[in-house]
Formats: structure tokens, sequence, C-alpha cells
């Protein structure tokens, strides 16, 4: 268990926590949230020993390890498998001693040590986890050094996954995986078998993988029972009852005050007036919550082309004489709101450069309409910016005809306010630093709006705020997002690029995690299934009232779940003097994990047996 204890720390000067405290019980998943400069990456770096508390106390369990990604895998010619593999300190030290050790009883207490850690299986286990973040077995073989940084990462990930210490402390860690990486990211993360604490603003994750939300909110930590989207409501509900709460406090001061204010020169009245006035002194203020500051997204507005704005006629794209993307036929009208989806190093890159005119074609034709204005957004361009300019400057370069009022209004049009936009790039956050380079994407009004990971860095308010702008813009989109809360809300179309050919996707999105997640090909994107046989009415029968029993089954688990994480955040039941208790309670927890794991696997088994007969 993770004890937080009353603790207090400042940074200059400026409080970050003051007599902060929560509790987080073994096995746990846990999303931390707040708003930006809260202090989220600060209270992991006191969990991991590197800032010392100004008062208070943060206590593990003795020889409780605990991980983090690296800031980044080292450029080496050591391979990703290897460099994975050695992050597993204990097992790397044992093989090695294996190698030298002459001592017999020695080699048996190796050996059994390495039996006991399943050390066997490692490489199978490293293996299957660089696959997952987008390492296919053959890249796995190559050294560190061939990867740019953003893939080295994925690496980091990967070894920190491996090791699978018992704290894990994820910083946005789905900030460098595409969606196939971060959809696996959830899977694994949820059945990961120790505790978690995940920053992040994706909400799919804090949704999925996560049962709690510890949120940091005016230096202190509550912790919340369910995903994020929970949590949201439970603080909507609580922010309406406090605002409630202060009002009929304010219309209660008003009343006294007023009745004090007119009799206290009155000798009759005075002693009421009095009793009044003490009223007043005595009645604790509640202070309305405040507002969350309103994030937006300013883009102009094109003017209307006649469509199509794109279209493409057998094209052919790639790299060094070699085609990337074969024979493609696709069309483009300035009202289409359109998602690429498909496996990293398929073509989906590539794909967005043709179209954002970055990319020539190696055959076939491409027209665009003779007005058309692209703007195009990578989160390469984030790192492109000019560190020693402020972002004023930035935009004065691009339009120097401009006056100062007009362009500054342009800044505050993507919350950039006045103090942000005479400060250097350098100093900016990586959420201001993503908004700059939106604005300088959107600065022509483009008829075609390319954004390839537009969300790193932003926190959950920025990305409603530009799901609300896609959504009321009038050009094209076109999106690569490992955020499906926003492909699902601005994607009317989708498109699967895969084995060098894009082609729509007939299905959802939905539908598409869950073929990533059983490791299925999305086939019916390509080609249509075989005709199969149908199943009998009492077949069918029997197939739902094994659905139905998965279901109850699952009704009953995750209630009994919820029942146990209820118990387990009750702070009284870690004091010393109840222990044993607490640890049967947390031993009963993890049963029911486990049971639900079983569970969901098999409802998963029952509901495609059904899908299957049903043709």
């Amino acid at each position: 268990m993770l004890t937080i204890r009353d603790i207090t720390y400042s940074v200059e000067g400026r409080p970050l926590f003051e007599g902060a405290g929560a509790m987080i019980p073994t096995g746990h998943k846990v999303g931390l949230v707040g708003r930006n400069g809260a202090g989220k990456t600060t209270l992991f770096r006191i969990i991991r020993g590197e800032l010392a508390l100004e008062g208070g106390e943060i206590s593990l369990p003795a020889r409780a390890r605990i991980g983090g990604v690296a800031q980044e895998v080292p450029s080496s010619g050591t391979s990703l498998i290897d460099t994975v593999l050695a992050c597993d300190t204990e097992r790397a030290a044992l093989m090695a001693e294996a190698e030298s050790a002459t001592d017999p009883s020695r080699i048996a207490e190796i050996q059994t040590r390495l039996a006991d850690i399943d050390a066997w299986s490692a490489e199978a286990r490293a293996s299957s986890i660089l696959r997952g973040l987008g390492f296919e077995p053959e890249d796995q073989l190559r050294p560190c050094s061939d990867y740019s940084g953003g893939w080295r990462m994925r690496v980091a990930l990967a070894g920190v996954l491996f090791a699978q210490p018992d704290l894990l402390l994820l910083d946005e860690p789905t900030n460098y995986l595409d969606l196939e990486g971060a959809l696996w990211l959830e899977s694994y993360l949820a059945r990961y078998p120790h505790t978690v604490i995940i920053i992040s603003h994706d909400r799919g994750l804090l949704n999925r993988a996560v049962g709690a939300i510890l949120h940091l909110e005016d230096r202190k930590l509550t912790l919340y029972q369910g995903g994020y989207d929970t949590f949201a409501r439970t603080r909507a509900e609580q922010r309406a009852v406090l605002a409630a709460e202060a009002k009929k406090q304010e219309t209660r001061r008003a009343h006294l005050q007023s009745f004090v204010d007119r009799f206290k020169a009155k000798a009759s009245k005075a002693r009421q007036a009095q009793s009044r006035v003490k009223m007043l002194e005595k009645m604790t203020p509640i202070t309305a919550p405040e507002e969350a500051a309103k994030h937006v997204f300013t883009f102009p507005e094109p003017e209307e082309l006649s469509p199509p704005i794109i279209a493409l006629e057998d094209v052919d794209v790639g790299y060094d004489g070699r085609a990337v993307l074969r024979r493609l036929n696709l069309r483009i009208d300035q009202d289409d709101r359109i998602a690429l989806l498909g496996r990293n190093g398929e073509g989906k890159s590539t794909l967005s450069k043709l179209l954002a005119a970055k990319l020539e074609t190696m055959g076939g034709r491409i027209a665009r309409s003779s007005k058309l204005r692209i703007g195009y957004f990578a989160q390469h361009q984030v790192d492109e910016l000019h560190l020693d300019e402020t972002p004023l400057q930035h935009i004065m370069r691009q339009r120097p005809g401009e006056g100062q009022p007009k362009l500054r209004a342009r800044l505050a049009g993507f919350c950039l306010m006045a103090a942000q936009a005479e400060t250097e790039v350098g100093r900016l956050s990586g959420g201001q630093k993503a908004r700059l380079s939106l604005l300088l994407a959107t600065l022509d009004a483009p008829h075609l709006l390319i954004l390839d990971e537009p969300t790193n860095h932003l926190d959950i308010e920025s990305r409603e705020a530009l799901v609300e702008a896609l959504t009321g813009y009038s050009g094209a989109v076109i999106l690569v997002s490992h955020d499906m809360h926003l492909l699902s809300l601005v994607a009317d179309r989708l498109w699967l690029v895969k084995g060098g050919a894009v082609a729509p996707y007939e299905d959802d999105l939905e539908t598409y995690r869950k073929s990533l997640l059983q490791s299925e090909e999305p086939a019916r994107a390509a080609k249509p299934k075989p005709e199969k046989k149908r199943a009998s009415r009492d077949e069918m029968q029997a197939l739902r009232a094994e659905v139905r029993k998965c279901e109850d089954r699952l009704e009953k688990l995750n209630g009994m779940r919820d029942k146990l994480a209820k118990k387990l955040a009750d702070p009284e039941l870690y004091e010393p003097s109840r222990i044993g208790e607490m640890e049967t309670w947390q031993k009963k927890y993890a049963e029911v994990m486990d049971g639900l794991d079983r569970a969901e696997a098999l409802w998963l088994k029952a509901q495609e047996k059904l899908e299957e007969a049903a043709g």
C-alpha cells in the first residue's frame, strides 16, 4: 500500500502541497489528474525520493520497487530485445553469475531463483511487450541506435513494463505511442499485477485502464473510485451542490446584514442587531468553486470550394523509388472528417504528407483545387519552433503586415494570452507549444487541415476545446491520433491504411479496438467474410443463454469489486491494529480481480461464438 500522509512541499515559495494525503491499496490502478502546473510530476519525484518533503511522509512496503520510464534509452549498439531484458536487473545479474559460478550450492541457489522469477520465459515476455508497442520480431534484433528518440522512448517503456516494479509510475505514456500502441498499453495496464499510477490526459486510458482517480486540486489530494467519466460526473455534482450552498449562504448573509444596517442605531432593536452581527461573525464562509478556465481554439473559416478539393487516381507514393502505398483512388470533399487507422509503418504518415503536398507521387494523378489551402500539423513541428523567440515573434514572421493588436488577438484565440505572447518558446509548457503550432498551421484558414497526433501535451480541457473547434470547422479534417475520444467525436469516416492500400473501414472504432486487442485482422474493410452456415434456432438460444450467463457473472463480480474497493478506500482499515483485516480484504480484492479477468475472457469467447453463428 502507498500511504501519502500530510505532505507539504513548495517550489520557489509557491506551495504545491499543503497537508495533502491519500492511501492507495496494493494492486490498484489509479489515474493522477489535475491542472497543468498543479504538481503531478513533482509528486512522482517525491514518491521516488528525488525531492525532500518539507513536512509529512510517504511510505511503501519494505523493499518495494518503484519504476518509471527513463527520459530516453541511450543510442547504443545493443539490440532492442537485449536492452529490455537488461531492465530486469535481478535476472540479468543472476544470468551473468550463472556463467561463472563454480560452487555447487550457489549454482543450485541461482537456478532455483531463476526458476522462481520465470527467467526462462523472459525473452518471450520481452518480445511480446515490444511487439505490443509496435516493434516486429525482426525490428527487435536491431540496435537502439537505428531508432529516433520517440521510438527509443517506446523501448524505455517496454523495459519498465518488463521489469514489473511493485509501484509503476507513468507520466503521459501515450504521448509517444500511436493508436494501436495506446490500446495495447490500456489492455496491458488493466492486467498489470501490481500498483500503477498514471498521469494522463487521455480519457480512454483513464476510463478503461484504471479503477480510481487521484485528483490534485488546491494543494490537496482526493481519491475517487471509478474511471474518469465517473470522476467528472461526481465533481460536477459536488460543484453544483457547493455553488448552491454558497448562494444560499450569501442570501442569508445579505438578509442578516440588511437587518443590522437598518436597526443598529435604533435602541429598541440594538440587542437583536448585535445578535445578528455575532451570527454573521460565526458563519464559516462557503466559497463557490472556481470555474474551470475556458479553453478555446479559434480557427479562421475558409471560403467554400467546389467538390472535390482533392482527387487521387491510381496514385503510387513512397520513398527512394520504393512505393509504400499503391494504386490509391481517393476523394476528399470540404465537409469530410476522416480518421486514418492502421498499424505503425503501414503508411499513415506517408499518406498525410502526400495529401499535404510534402511528397510527390511516383505514379498516377492527383488533382487539387486551384485555390486549395492546406494546414499541416505534425508533432515534430513542435520541436522545430524557435526556442529563443516569443509566440508573438513567430506569428509576426508569418503576418508581417498585420498590427500587433490583431496578432495578439489571434494568439488569444488559442489561449496564448499576453504573458505567454511575450515569453520565449523555450520557457513555455508542452501544451502551450502545441497551441502555437496549431495556430501557425491554421493561420491561413486552410480548406484541408491535416493533424498528426494533435493532442500530445494538451490537457483534457484543451482536448475538449479542440473537439469543439474541429466539429464546428467548415474545412475538411484528416486525423491521425491515439486519442479514441477525439476520433470518436470528430471523425465521421474511417480509412484503413494496410498492406500498401487505403480503403474505407466500414465498422466503427470500438470494433477496430476489439480487433486489435484480440489480434485479429480487421478484414471486413478489405474483403467480405465467406458465407457460413447459419446455426439452428436451438443452437442460437443456447449461445444466447451462455452470453447471458456470462453477463450475469460479470455483473455479480463487478458488484463485488465495487464493494471491496469501497471497503479498501476506508482510511480506518489501515490502522496498525487492523493490518491483518486489511490484508484479508486485499487478498479478497485480488481474487475478485482475477475472477473478473477470467469471466471477461469467457464472455468475449461466448459473444464471438454468438456473432459467428448469427452470420
